[in-house]
C-alpha cells in the first residue's frame, strides 16, 4: 500500500474520529468549566510554595484547598490557621473572591470583549441573563455595578466586624485582618476561617454581633448578583422618584423598574428556609449543641446562625459533629438547597426549589401552566429544575457509595453530611475530611468541583446541542401513576 493510501486512510479515520466525539466551538459553558480549572490547578501550585506554609504539605492537600476556596466551599483537610502563614491565607482569599465573584462573569464578558475585539450578540445575551437586565446596552453598566456592589458590601462588613469584634483577644493588625478575611469569606459563602476553630473558636464563639454580621453577609451572597442588583435598582429608582415629588414638586413620577418575578420567588423562598431553619436547630437542639450558650438571645443567634451557615457558607459557631440526628439530617436538607442562581452560593438552588415546589402545586390543582404573579413559568425552567434536582440527587449517591466503600471505618451519615457538604459548596463537616483517605479527599474534591459549576452545565458543556428541525411527533401519553 502506498504511502498517499495511508496518509487517505489515516485522514479518513481522523474525520470519522472529529464527527463521533461532535466537537463543539468553544463556548460560554466550556469556557466557564476551563476557567474554574484552570484557577483551582493554579492556586494549588502556589499553596505548594515554601514560603506560602509554615510547614510542607502534600500537592493533594494543596490541591484540596484550592478546589474548596476557588468553588467557594470552606472544608479543609489542613487547619487553615496553624498551617498557612500570611501569604497562604492571602492567596486563599484571592481565590475565594475569584471564585466568590464567578469566573463565569468576568471570562464570558470582559475577556471576550477585549480578546476578541468586541462582545458578540450570543455573549451578551448571556450577561443579560445574569444581571437581568432588559435592554442590552444596560447590560456591561450592570456588571460595573454588580463589582461596585460587592466592593460596598464586603467594605461594609469589614468596618462592622471590625467595630464590633473584641479588642482583647487580638492585636490591631489581627483585627484588621480576621475583619477583612472573614467579609470576603461571609459574602463569597467561603466558610474559610483564619481561626482553627471557624467562629466555634473560644475567642469569637459568643460575639454575637460579630455572628450576626457575617451571617447578612451570607445571606447577600447567597441571594445571587441579579437579585441584589434588582433590588439596588428598585430602592435607587423609588428613592430618585421620592426626591422629584418632596423637592421637585413634580407630580408624576414614572418608575418602569419592579421587583421581578424572579426575585421575588428567591427573596420568599430564602426567608421560609431561613425561619424552618432557625427553628428547626432551636429545637432539635436546646437540649444539645445550644446548652452551652447561657442566654436566650445566644441560642437563637447560634440557631440563626446555623441556619444560615448551611446555605452554603460553611462557618460554624457550634460543634458540628455534635449534632443530633435530627439536625443533621435538617442540616443535609438545607445543604442540598443551597443558595440562589447566579450567586456565590452552591445546591440545586432555591428557584429550582420553589419552581418544582409550584409545579406540584400546579398538578396537584389539575392545572396545565404555573402561574405567579400575574407571570407564566416557562415549561423549560420546570425541566431544568426536576434535571437539576435528578442530576443532583444521583450524583449524591453516587459520591456516598463509593465513600462508604474506601472510608469504611466511618460512619454512612457523616460520609452522607461530608459529600452534600462538598456538592452544595457550604464547608461544614462533622470531623471527617481532615481524617479522609487520599482517595477520599480526590472524591470529595471532584464532589466540589461538580457542586461549583454545576452537573447540568458539565455535562452540557460536552454534549452536542440539537436544535428542532421544521417537523413535530405525534403526541403519545404515558403513564406514570
Amino acid at each position: 500500500m502506498s504511502s498517499k493510501q495511508n496518509f487517505r486512510d489515516s485522514g479518513h479515520r481522523f474525520f470519522s474520529l472529529r464527527s463521533f466525539i461532535h466537537l463543539r466551538p468553544f463556548g460560554p459553558a466550556q469556557l466557564f468549566t476551563t476557567s474554574f480549572l484552570s484557577i483551582i490547578v493554579l492556586g494549588s501550585l502556589l499553596l505548594l510554595l515554601p514560603k506560602a506554609t509554615y510547614e510542607n504539605i502534600s500537592y493533594v492537600d494543596a490541591l484540596f484547598t484550592s478546589t474548596s476556596a476557588v468553588c467557594v466551599t470552606g472544608l479543609n483537610v489542613v487547619d487553615t490557621e496553624l498551617t498557612f502563614n500570611l501569604f497562604g491565607q492571602v492567596i486563599i482569599l484571592l481565590l475565594i473572591q475569584i471564585g466568590g465573584l464567578g469566573i463565569m462573569t468576568i471570562t464570558t464578558t470582559y475577556f471576550s470583549y477585549y480578546f476578541k475585539g468586541g462582545s458578540s450578540y450570543k455573549s451578551q445575551l448571556l450577561v443579560k441573563d445574569i444581571t437581568s437586565e432588559e435592554r442590552l446596552d444596560n447590560v456591561f453598566s450592570s456588571l460595573k455595578n454588580i463589582l461596585l456592589i460587592t466592593i460596598v458590601i464586603e467594605g461594609l462588613g469589614f468596618l462592622l466586624i471590625f467595630a464590633t469584634m473584641g479588642k482583647e483577644d487580638f492585636t490591631f493588625g489581627e483585627r484588621v485582618f480576621f475583619s477583612l478575611f472573614h467579609a470576603i469569606s461571609g459574602f463569597c459563602n467561603a466558610g474559610f476561617s483564619t481561626l482553627s476553630g471557624s467562629l466555634y473558636d473560644i475567642r469569637i464563639r459568643f460575639d454575637y454581633p460579630v455572628h450576626l454580621i457575617i451571617s447578612f453577609l451570607i445571606i447577600f451572597g447567597g441571594l445571587g448578583f441579579p437579585i441584589i442588583h434588582n433590588i439596588w435598582k428598585y430602592i435607587t429608582n423609588n428613592i430618585k422618584g421620592l426626591y422629584k415629588r418632596v423637592f421637585r414638586h413634580e407630580k408624576y413620577s414614572y418608575s418602569s423598574l419592579v421587583i421581578s418575578v424572579n426575585s421575588h420567588i428567591v427573596i420568599i423562598t430564602t426567608a421560609i428556609l431561613l425561619i424552618i431553619g432557625t427553628i428547626g436547630f432551636f429545637i432539635f437542639e436546646k437540649e444539645g449543641v445550644l446548652t452551652g450558650y447561657s442566654s436566650p438571645f445566644g441560642k437563637w443567634t447560634a440557631a440563626f446562625f446555623g441556619s444560615v451557615t448551611t446555605r452554603t457558607a460553611g462557618f460554624n459557631s457550634t460543634d458540628t459533629a455534635a449534632l443530633s440526628v435530627p439536625t443533621a439530617l435538617l442540616f443535609i436538607v438545607l445543604m442540598w438547597i443551597g443558595a440562589s442562581p447566579a450567586s456565590t452560593g452552591g445546591g440545586i438552588k432555591t428557584s429550582t426549589l420553589a419552581v418544582a415546589f409550584m409545579n406540584f402545586m400546579t398538578l396537584l390543582k389539575g392545572k396545565k401552566r404555573i402561574e405567579y404573579r400575574g407571570r407564566e413559568i416557562p415549561q423549560q425552567a420546570v425541566s431544568r429544575a426536576f434535571a437539576q434536582m435528578t442530576l443532583a440527587i444521583l450524583f449524591i449517591m453516587a459520591i456516598t457509595f463509593l465513600m462508604i466503600q474506601i472510608e469504611s471505618g466511618k460512619e454512612p451519615l457523616d460520609l452522607l453530611f461530608e459529600t452534600v457538604s462538598a456538592y452544595g459548596t457550604v464547608g461544614l463537616s462533622r470531623n471527617v475530611t481532615p481524617f479522609l483517605s487520599n482517595a477520599g479527599k480526590w472524591l470529595i474534591i471532584v464532589t466540589m468541583f461538580v457542586g461549583r459549576v454545576s452537573l447540568y452545565t458539565l455535562l452540557s458543556s460536552m454534549t452536542k446541542q440539537v436544535k428542532y428541525g421544521k417537523y413535530r411527533y405525534p403526541t403519545e401519553e404515558i403513564l406514570i401513576n
